[in-house]
């Protein structure tokens, strides 16, 4: 028997033209920023890679800000503890497919822990294993820059293009909740299903 008492979603409707330009705008300021500053110091591979990583962050934050996993917290705090998961991995058994498949395993289950769940991370954890060589130079500093401050000039360009000529504010909370402020569940921040993903 079919369950009908649970909504059925179809697919999102297009947003209007000046959503889709105001996302535009966002993530080339976003990612041109974030690239010049990777690019003071790391080659053009590593650039790459790096790019690859933040390039997922600019779908969620700029056409998809709505979603829990485009807030701040979950922006930075899922790119950093991904990042130091990763060179700790890399650390402590090298860069092959081993690691490699640890490190993004470790670091889905550092954000769920710390309710900073981000899929780019994933790429940031994965990055810090098959990098290249300048790029495993920086050590764990790699998670702070050009990780960190990416994901914080990301979120503040976000900040503005997310909230100009728009109804809608942006971000829809800051801090999420981890394991220990769950003693309060009624404080985690949710997103009903039915919402739509653009403001």
């Amino acid at each position: 028997m079919n369950d009908t008492s649970k909504p059925r979603h179809g697919p999102v409707a297009p947003p209007s033209p000046h959503k889709i330009l105001r996302s535009a705008i966002g993530a080339f300021i976003g990612l041109s920023l974030v690239g010049y500053i990777a690019q003071l110091m790391l080659n053009d591979e590593s650039l790459t890679f790096e790019i690859g990583a933040f390039g997922a962050t600019a779908v969620l934050l700029y056409a998809a800000p709505l979603s829990p996993y485009a807030q701040p917290w979950n922006v930075l705090v899922g790119h950093v503890t991904s990042a130091l998961v990763g060179v700790a991995v890399f650390r402590l058994f090298g860069a092959n497919w081993f690691s490699a498949a640890l490190a993004v395993t470790l670091a889905i289950a550092a954000m769920q822990l710390t309710s900073s769940i981000h899929p780019p991370g994933g790429a940031s954890a994965l990055i810090a294993v098959l990098g290249a060589p300048d790029l495993h130079q920086l050590g764990f500093s790699y998670a702070f820059f050009p990780v960190g401050l990416g994901a914080l000039v990301m979120i503040a360009v976000a900040l503005v293009s997310n909230n100009i000529a728009n109804p809608r504010r942006w971000p829809e909370y800051w801090l999420a909740t981890t394991p220990i402020a769950r003693l309060h569940p009624q404080r985690i921040p949710t997103t009903p299903p039915n919402r739509d993903p653009l403001p």
